[in-house]
Protein backbone atom coordinates (compact mmCIF):
# COMPACT_ATOMS: atom_id res chain seq x y z
CA UNK A 1 0.00 0.00 0.00
CA UNK A 2 1.41 3.34 -1.02
CA UNK A 3 1.49 6.34 1.28
CA UNK A 4 -1.50 8.64 1.21
CA UNK A 5 -1.11 12.37 0.55
CA UNK A 6 -0.19 14.23 3.73
CA UNK A 7 -2.86 16.92 3.44
CA UNK A 8 -5.41 18.26 1.02
CA UNK A 9 -4.52 21.46 -0.79
CA UNK A 10 -6.01 23.58 -3.53
CA UNK A 11 -4.18 23.96 -6.84
CA UNK A 12 -2.88 27.35 -5.78
CA UNK A 13 -1.51 25.92 -2.53
CA UNK A 14 0.23 22.91 -4.02
CA UNK A 15 3.99 23.21 -4.11
CA UNK A 16 5.19 23.59 -7.69
CA UNK A 17 8.27 21.48 -8.34
CA UNK A 18 10.42 21.42 -11.47
CA UNK A 19 12.98 18.68 -12.06
CA UNK A 20 15.63 19.29 -14.72
CA UNK A 21 16.69 16.14 -16.58
CA UNK A 22 20.27 16.03 -17.94
CA UNK A 23 20.70 16.25 -21.70
CA UNK A 24 21.79 12.67 -22.24
CA UNK A 25 21.21 10.22 -25.08
CA UNK A 26 20.13 7.28 -22.92
CA UNK A 27 17.36 7.03 -20.35
CA UNK A 28 19.28 5.30 -17.55
CA UNK A 29 20.47 6.16 -14.01
CA UNK A 30 19.64 9.78 -13.14
CA UNK A 31 16.88 9.90 -15.72
CA UNK A 32 15.17 6.81 -14.34
CA UNK A 33 15.41 8.03 -10.75
CA UNK A 34 13.86 11.40 -11.58
CA UNK A 35 11.12 9.76 -13.64
CA UNK A 36 10.27 7.24 -10.91
CA UNK A 37 10.15 9.78 -8.09
CA UNK A 38 8.23 12.35 -10.15
CA UNK A 39 5.73 9.71 -11.18
CA UNK A 40 5.22 8.55 -7.58
CA UNK A 41 4.85 12.12 -6.34
CA UNK A 42 2.29 12.89 -9.05
CA UNK A 43 0.30 9.75 -8.24
CA UNK A 44 0.56 9.57 -4.44
CA UNK A 45 1.01 13.20 -3.45
CA UNK A 46 -1.05 14.96 -6.10
CA UNK A 47 -2.78 17.11 -3.47
CA UNK A 48 0.58 18.34 -2.19
CA UNK A 49 2.73 18.74 -5.29
CA UNK A 50 2.41 19.95 -8.88
CA UNK A 51 5.33 18.19 -10.58
CA UNK A 52 6.92 19.13 -13.91
CA UNK A 53 9.97 17.53 -15.51
CA UNK A 54 12.03 19.33 -18.18
CA UNK A 55 13.61 17.06 -20.79
CA UNK A 56 16.21 18.71 -23.03
CA UNK A 57 16.92 15.63 -25.16
CA UNK A 58 14.88 12.77 -26.61
CA UNK A 59 14.96 9.34 -24.96
CA UNK A 60 13.45 6.61 -27.10
CA UNK A 61 13.10 4.31 -24.09
CA UNK A 62 11.42 6.81 -21.76
CA UNK A 63 8.27 5.36 -20.14
CA UNK A 64 5.00 6.74 -21.43
CA UNK A 65 1.77 7.52 -19.60
CA UNK A 66 3.26 9.25 -16.57
CA UNK A 67 1.12 11.47 -14.31
CA UNK A 68 3.62 14.30 -14.02
CA UNK A 69 3.89 17.00 -16.70
CA UNK A 70 6.76 16.31 -19.10
CA UNK A 71 8.11 19.46 -20.79
CA UNK A 72 10.04 18.45 -23.90
CA UNK A 73 12.57 20.76 -25.56
CA UNK A 74 15.28 19.43 -27.85
CA UNK A 75 18.20 21.79 -27.29
CA UNK A 76 21.11 22.31 -29.68
CA UNK A 77 24.07 23.80 -27.89
CA UNK A 78 24.84 25.52 -24.59
CA UNK A 79 23.23 28.89 -25.39
CA UNK A 80 20.01 27.19 -26.52
CA UNK A 81 20.05 25.10 -23.33
CA UNK A 82 20.40 28.13 -21.08
CA UNK A 83 17.72 30.06 -22.95
CA UNK A 84 15.37 27.07 -22.73
CA UNK A 85 15.91 26.62 -18.99
CA UNK A 86 15.31 30.30 -18.30
CA UNK A 87 12.12 30.36 -20.37
CA UNK A 88 10.70 27.25 -18.68
CA UNK A 89 11.60 28.36 -15.15
CA UNK A 90 10.24 31.88 -15.74
CA UNK A 91 6.85 30.91 -17.10
CA UNK A 92 5.66 29.28 -13.87
CA UNK A 93 6.26 30.34 -10.30
CA UNK A 94 8.04 27.20 -9.16
CA UNK A 95 8.57 26.81 -5.44
CA UNK A 96 11.61 24.61 -6.06
CA UNK A 97 13.82 23.70 -9.03
CA UNK A 98 15.76 20.45 -8.54
CA UNK A 99 18.87 20.03 -10.68
CA UNK A 100 21.15 16.97 -10.84
CA UNK A 101 24.90 17.35 -10.37
CA UNK A 102 27.08 20.38 -9.71
CA UNK A 103 27.90 21.46 -13.26
CA UNK A 104 24.27 21.37 -14.41
CA UNK A 105 23.16 23.29 -11.30
CA UNK A 106 25.62 26.11 -12.00
CA UNK A 107 24.49 26.31 -15.64
CA UNK A 108 20.83 26.30 -14.56
CA UNK A 109 21.29 28.95 -11.88
CA UNK A 110 23.33 31.11 -14.24
CA UNK A 111 20.50 30.87 -16.76
CA UNK A 112 18.01 32.02 -14.12
CA UNK A 113 19.89 35.02 -12.68
CA UNK A 114 17.29 37.65 -11.80
CA UNK A 115 14.48 35.11 -11.31
CA UNK A 116 13.41 34.60 -7.72
CA UNK A 117 13.41 30.81 -7.44
CA UNK A 118 14.65 28.27 -4.92
CA UNK A 119 17.12 25.67 -6.18
CA UNK A 120 18.11 22.27 -4.81
CA UNK A 121 21.30 20.55 -5.93
CA UNK A 122 20.81 16.78 -6.23
CA UNK A 123 24.12 14.90 -6.09
CA UNK A 124 24.22 11.61 -7.99
CA UNK A 125 27.94 10.96 -8.35
CA UNK A 126 31.25 11.71 -6.66
CA UNK A 127 32.23 15.40 -6.85
CA UNK A 128 35.89 14.62 -6.22
CA UNK A 129 36.11 12.51 -9.37
CA UNK A 130 33.92 14.72 -11.56
CA UNK A 131 36.17 17.80 -11.45
CA UNK A 132 38.38 16.37 -14.20
CA UNK A 133 38.63 19.07 -16.90
CA UNK A 134 38.94 22.83 -17.15
CA UNK A 135 35.24 23.51 -17.70
CA UNK A 136 34.28 21.38 -14.70
CA UNK A 137 36.88 23.07 -12.50
CA UNK A 138 35.50 26.50 -13.42
CA UNK A 139 31.92 25.44 -12.70
CA UNK A 140 32.91 23.84 -9.40
CA UNK A 141 34.69 27.05 -8.43
CA UNK A 142 31.61 29.11 -9.27
CA UNK A 143 29.45 26.78 -7.19
CA UNK A 144 31.73 27.12 -4.17
CA UNK A 145 32.27 30.89 -4.20
CA UNK A 146 29.03 32.21 -5.68
CA UNK A 147 26.10 29.82 -6.14
CA UNK A 148 26.23 27.54 -3.09
CA UNK A 149 24.95 30.26 -0.75
CA UNK A 150 21.94 30.62 -3.09
CA UNK A 151 21.14 26.89 -3.06
CA UNK A 152 18.30 26.08 -0.70
CA UNK A 153 19.24 22.45 0.00
CA UNK A 154 21.62 19.67 -1.00
CA UNK A 155 20.07 16.31 -1.85
CA UNK A 156 22.30 13.25 -2.01
CA UNK A 157 22.05 9.56 -2.80
CA UNK A 158 24.45 8.47 -0.03
CA UNK A 159 25.23 9.72 3.50
CA UNK A 160 28.97 9.51 2.85
CA UNK A 161 28.52 11.41 -0.40
CA UNK A 162 26.81 14.25 1.47
CA UNK A 163 29.55 14.29 4.13
CA UNK A 164 32.23 14.50 1.43
CA UNK A 165 30.42 17.37 -0.32
CA UNK A 166 30.13 19.26 2.96
CA UNK A 167 33.88 19.02 3.53
CA UNK A 168 34.88 19.67 -0.08
CA UNK A 169 32.74 22.82 -0.41
CA UNK A 170 32.77 23.91 3.24
CA UNK A 171 29.00 23.80 2.94
CA UNK A 172 26.54 24.80 5.64
CA UNK A 173 23.46 24.25 3.48
CA UNK A 174 20.77 21.81 4.75
CA UNK A 175 21.43 18.29 3.50
CA UNK A 176 19.01 15.41 2.89
CA UNK A 177 19.75 11.79 2.12
CA UNK A 178 17.30 10.69 -0.57
CA UNK A 179 17.72 6.99 -1.38
CA UNK A 180 17.23 6.07 -5.01
CA UNK A 181 14.10 3.99 -5.62
CA UNK A 182 14.61 0.35 -6.59
CA UNK A 183 12.22 -1.01 -9.18
CA UNK A 184 9.93 -3.94 -8.49
CA UNK A 185 10.28 -6.22 -11.49
CA UNK A 186 7.32 -8.38 -10.50
CA UNK A 187 7.29 -12.17 -10.25
CA UNK A 188 10.27 -13.80 -11.88
CA UNK A 189 11.75 -17.26 -12.08
CA UNK A 190 15.43 -17.25 -11.23
CA UNK A 191 17.21 -19.53 -13.66
CA UNK A 192 20.84 -18.80 -12.87
CA UNK A 193 21.59 -21.87 -10.79
CA UNK A 194 19.94 -24.34 -13.14
CA UNK A 195 23.38 -25.16 -14.54
CA UNK A 196 25.17 -26.42 -11.45
CA UNK A 197 28.55 -26.98 -13.05
CA UNK A 198 28.90 -23.39 -14.27
CA UNK A 199 28.82 -20.16 -12.29
CA UNK A 200 27.73 -17.04 -14.17
CA UNK A 201 28.81 -13.60 -12.98
CA UNK A 202 27.02 -10.48 -14.20
CA UNK A 203 27.77 -6.75 -14.29
CA UNK A 204 25.27 -4.05 -15.31
CA UNK A 205 26.26 -0.48 -16.15
CA UNK A 206 27.64 1.98 -18.66
CA UNK A 207 30.66 0.78 -20.63
CA UNK A 208 33.02 3.35 -19.12
CA UNK A 209 36.19 3.88 -17.10
CA UNK A 210 34.09 4.75 -14.04
CA UNK A 211 32.40 1.33 -14.00
CA UNK A 212 35.75 -0.48 -14.05
CA UNK A 213 34.80 -3.32 -16.40
CA UNK A 214 38.47 -3.47 -17.43
CA UNK A 215 39.32 -4.49 -13.85
CA UNK A 216 36.50 -7.03 -13.87
CA UNK A 217 37.77 -8.62 -17.08
CA UNK A 218 41.31 -8.86 -15.71
CA UNK A 219 40.01 -10.53 -12.53
CA UNK A 220 37.78 -12.86 -14.51
CA UNK A 221 40.78 -13.89 -16.62
CA UNK A 222 42.64 -14.85 -13.43
CA UNK A 223 39.58 -16.65 -12.06
CA UNK A 224 39.21 -18.74 -15.18
CA UNK A 225 42.72 -20.12 -14.74
CA UNK A 226 41.55 -21.57 -11.40
CA UNK A 227 37.87 -22.30 -12.11
CA UNK A 228 37.38 -22.99 -15.85
CA UNK A 229 33.61 -23.47 -15.65
CA UNK A 230 32.67 -19.83 -15.22
CA UNK A 231 30.96 -17.27 -17.43
CA UNK A 232 30.57 -13.49 -17.36
CA UNK A 233 27.86 -11.19 -18.71
CA UNK A 234 28.53 -7.47 -19.01
CA UNK A 235 25.27 -5.65 -19.64
CA UNK A 236 25.08 -2.00 -20.61
CA UNK A 237 25.76 0.63 -23.22
CA UNK A 238 28.24 3.37 -23.95
CA UNK A 239 31.26 4.55 -25.87
CA UNK A 240 33.59 2.06 -24.21
CA UNK A 241 32.11 -0.98 -25.90
CA UNK A 242 34.82 -1.31 -28.56
CA UNK A 243 37.55 -1.05 -25.94
CA UNK A 244 35.94 -3.80 -23.85
CA UNK A 245 35.51 -6.08 -26.87
CA UNK A 246 39.18 -5.60 -27.72
CA UNK A 247 40.20 -6.50 -24.17
CA UNK A 248 37.99 -9.60 -24.22
CA UNK A 249 39.66 -10.79 -27.41
CA UNK A 250 43.15 -9.94 -26.15
CA UNK A 251 42.57 -12.05 -23.03
CA UNK A 252 41.13 -14.91 -25.05
CA UNK A 253 37.74 -14.71 -23.30
CA UNK A 254 35.45 -14.62 -26.33
CA UNK A 255 33.95 -17.99 -25.44
CA UNK A 256 33.26 -17.05 -21.80
CA UNK A 257 32.27 -13.35 -21.80
CA UNK A 258 29.15 -11.90 -23.39
CA UNK A 259 28.39 -8.21 -23.84
CA UNK A 260 24.63 -7.63 -23.76
CA UNK A 261 22.41 -4.59 -24.29
CA UNK A 262 19.40 -4.19 -21.98
CA UNK A 263 18.90 -0.43 -21.48
CA UNK A 264 15.39 -0.71 -20.04
CA UNK A 265 15.29 -3.92 -18.07
CA UNK A 266 18.23 -5.91 -16.66
CA UNK A 267 15.92 -8.76 -15.63
CA UNK A 268 16.87 -11.12 -18.52
CA UNK A 269 20.52 -10.97 -17.50
CA UNK A 270 19.95 -11.09 -13.73
CA UNK A 271 17.56 -14.05 -13.71
CA UNK A 272 20.05 -16.12 -15.71
CA UNK A 273 23.10 -15.28 -13.55
CA UNK A 274 24.40 -16.35 -10.16
CA UNK A 275 26.56 -13.57 -8.72
CA UNK A 276 26.54 -9.82 -9.34
CA UNK A 277 29.88 -7.98 -9.57
CA UNK A 278 30.31 -4.21 -9.35
CA UNK A 279 33.84 -3.11 -10.19
CA UNK A 280 33.22 0.65 -10.19
CA UNK A 281 35.98 3.12 -9.41
CA UNK A 282 33.36 5.51 -7.99
CA UNK A 283 29.59 5.72 -7.59
CA UNK A 284 26.94 7.98 -6.17
CA UNK A 285 24.84 5.06 -4.92
CA UNK A 286 24.36 1.99 -7.12
CA UNK A 287 20.92 1.10 -8.33
CA UNK A 288 22.45 -1.87 -10.12
CA UNK A 289 23.57 -3.43 -6.83
CA UNK A 290 20.11 -2.95 -5.33
CA UNK A 291 18.45 -4.44 -8.40
CA UNK A 292 20.71 -7.48 -8.18
CA UNK A 293 19.68 -7.93 -4.54
CA UNK A 294 16.07 -7.67 -5.66
CA UNK A 295 16.67 -10.91 -7.57
CA UNK A 296 18.37 -12.53 -4.58
CA UNK A 297 21.86 -12.47 -6.07
CA UNK A 298 24.91 -12.16 -3.81
CA UNK A 299 26.99 -9.09 -4.66
CA UNK A 300 30.70 -8.48 -4.90
CA UNK A 301 31.52 -4.79 -5.06
CA UNK A 302 34.53 -2.52 -4.99
CA UNK A 303 34.44 -0.44 -1.82
CA UNK A 304 34.33 2.77 -3.80
CA UNK A 305 32.94 6.15 -2.90
CA UNK A 306 29.99 6.19 -2.54
CA UNK A 307 27.11 3.75 -2.12
CA UNK A 308 28.25 0.11 -1.97
CA UNK A 309 29.32 0.27 1.68
CA UNK A 310 25.98 1.91 2.54
CA UNK A 311 24.16 -1.01 0.91
CA UNK A 312 26.26 -4.10 1.66
CA UNK A 313 26.07 -3.83 5.44
CA UNK A 314 25.70 -7.57 6.06
CA UNK A 315 27.87 -10.41 4.70
CA UNK A 316 24.70 -12.23 3.66
CA UNK A 317 24.23 -9.47 1.09
CA UNK A 318 27.71 -9.63 -0.37
CA UNK A 319 31.35 -8.68 -0.02
CA UNK A 320 33.37 -5.49 -0.48
CA UNK A 321 36.84 -5.48 -2.03
CA UNK A 322 39.35 -2.64 -2.48
CA UNK A 323 39.02 -0.45 -5.58
CA UNK A 324 41.23 -1.41 -8.56
CA UNK A 325 42.40 -4.55 -6.75
CA UNK A 326 42.41 -7.41 -9.26
CA UNK A 327 43.69 -10.00 -6.78
CA UNK A 328 41.04 -9.27 -4.14
CA UNK A 329 38.29 -9.26 -6.72
CA UNK A 330 39.50 -12.61 -8.07
CA UNK A 331 39.54 -14.11 -4.57
CA UNK A 332 35.98 -12.93 -3.88
CA UNK A 333 34.73 -14.38 -7.16
CA UNK A 334 36.47 -17.67 -6.36
CA UNK A 335 34.76 -17.73 -2.96
CA UNK A 336 31.32 -17.59 -4.56
CA UNK A 337 32.29 -20.28 -7.06
CA UNK A 338 33.11 -22.56 -4.15
CA UNK A 339 30.24 -21.59 -1.82
CA UNK A 340 27.37 -20.82 -4.16
CA UNK A 341 25.02 -23.48 -2.76
CA UNK A 342 25.20 -22.16 0.79
CA UNK A 343 24.93 -18.55 -0.44
CA UNK A 344 21.63 -19.47 -2.10
CA UNK A 345 20.14 -19.80 1.37
CA UNK A 346 20.36 -16.02 1.83
CA UNK A 347 18.43 -15.12 -1.35
CA UNK A 348 15.20 -14.27 0.51
CA UNK A 349 17.11 -12.15 3.01
CA UNK A 350 18.55 -10.11 0.14
CA UNK A 351 15.12 -9.59 -1.42
CA UNK A 352 13.58 -8.49 1.87
CA UNK A 353 16.52 -6.22 2.70
CA UNK A 354 16.26 -4.21 -0.50
CA UNK A 355 12.54 -3.59 0.10
CA UNK A 356 13.60 -0.68 2.33
CA UNK A 357 14.56 1.14 -0.88
CA UNK A 358 11.39 0.31 -2.80
CA UNK A 359 9.71 3.17 -4.63
CA UNK A 360 6.65 3.35 -2.39
CA UNK A 361 8.86 3.65 0.71
CA UNK A 362 11.43 6.20 -0.43
CA UNK A 363 8.94 8.55 -2.10
CA UNK A 364 7.80 9.77 1.33
CA UNK A 365 11.41 10.69 2.17
CA UNK A 366 11.68 12.64 -1.09
CA UNK A 367 8.36 14.37 -0.44
CA UNK A 368 9.44 15.55 3.02
CA UNK A 369 12.75 16.89 1.68
CA UNK A 370 10.95 18.75 -1.10
CA UNK A 371 8.57 20.36 1.39
CA UNK A 372 11.45 21.51 3.58
CA UNK A 373 13.53 22.81 0.68
CA UNK A 374 10.59 24.58 -0.99
CA UNK A 375 9.46 26.38 2.14
CA UNK A 376 12.80 27.17 3.76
Amino acid sequence: MRAAPSRAQTDSERLKILYIQPGTATFAGIERVVDSISSSLAEDYSEDFDVDVLYVSVHSNRPAGREYTAIQHNVTGRIHLMWTIRRVVARKHYDLVVVPQIEATVICMTSCIGLRRRFALHLHGNPRFERTHVKAKILFFLMKVFFLRRVTSIFGTSPRQLDAFKVMFNSTRPQYWLPNPVRDFGPCHHEGNAVRDRVTFVNVGRFSYQKGQDILLAAFFELRQRRPNVALKIVGHGDGEDTLRAQISLLGLDDAVILEFHPNNPMPALVSSDVYVSSSRWEGWSLAICEALRFGLPVISSDCEFGPSDILIDERLGRLVPVDDIASLTEAMQYYCDHLSEELQHADFRRMFVDRFSEDRVVSVHAEALRNAATA
